[in-house]
């Protein structure tokens, strides 16, 4: 039963990682693409709001991205240690994983009381689009959360050795 619910959290975090990331990176490509042709095809338009929808986009990669690594094992971790010491790579990767599990328990907590922070303010929206900064902040707690969740998945390969800690079969 818990192996099917965490296939089932790693199939959809899959989902929307892999189908949030594409269309984010085209929505920054496609705006700043447009924006250099509509500059150098002509002598006076130009999108002004191109830069913070480009900037936009990075942050919200970043942080997917995050939950992205973790699924692949690319998160930066002690690796030295354990090619000199092979005896320490099972202690020293469950240190790794304790520490993104904190980390993203900060993310879910300082994450949500700044979109609250940002919701409760109506004058918080962005400097050209005027979108609500609540929901770029929403994306913290959100993160979090698919973090913890992904890493708890990957401990439990771990534990299980489905797969070598490595991430290699």
């Amino acid at each position: 039963m818990l192996k099917k619910a965490f296939k089932t959290i790693d199939r959809s975090f899959l989902f929307i990682e892999d189908w949030s990331l594409f269309i984010a990176v085209c929505i920054a490509l496609f705006t700043a693409m447009a924006n250099v042709v509509l500059r150098k095809a002509t002598d006076n338009i130009s999108l002004y709001w191109s830069d913070e929808v480009v900037r936009k986009v990075i942050y919200f990669s970043t942080y997917i991205g995050c939950v992205a690594a973790i699924r692949s094992r690319s998160l930066i971790r002690i690796d030295a240690l354990p090619q000199i010491f092979p005896v320490l790579k099972r202690p020293l990767t469950l240190f790794s994983h304790l520490a993104v599990l904190l980390f993203a328990v900060i993310m879910i907590n300082l994450g949500w009381q700044m979109t609250m922070m940002m919701f409760q303010d109506e004058y918080a929206k962005t400097t050209t689009l005027r979108i609500p900064e609540w929901y770029f902040y929403a994306i913290l707690p959100i993160m979090g959360v698919m973090m913890f969740l992904r890493t708890l998945v990957v401990m439990v390969e771990d534990w299980h050795n489905k797969q070598d800690v490595t991430g290699e079969k």
